[in-house]
C-alpha cells in the first residue's frame, strides 16, 4: 500500500503550471481571478493538493482551454 501511495504522491495529476507558463500568466494572478490565496494556487501547480473538478472547469475557462489540457491522463 505504501508504494501505491508513494507512486501517486510523485505523478503529476495538473498541468495548471505548464498551461500557466504557456499563457504567460503567474499564479497571483490566477488566484485572484478566482479569489482563493496564492499559497492555494502554489499548492495546485507543486502538486500537494489538487483542485476540484468544477475548479478546474474555472480554471479551463479562464485560460481559454478545454479541462482535458489541465488534467493529466
Amino acid at each position: 500500500k505504501f508504494n501505491i501511495i508513494k507512486m501517486k504522491k510523485d505523478k503529476d495529476l495538473n498541468r495548471i503550471k505548464v498551461v500557466l507558463v504557456e499563457k504567460h500568466l503567474t499564479s497571483k494572478w490566477l488566484a485572484e481571478q478566482l479569489g482563493k490565496s496564492t499559497c492555494t494556487i502554489s499548492k495546485w501547480c507543486s502538486q500537494k493538493s489538487q483542485p476540484d473538478l468544477q475548479t478546474i472547469d474555472k480554471i479551463a475557462s479562464l485560460l481559454n482551454v478545454k479541462r482535458s489540457n489541465l488534467i493529466v491522463d
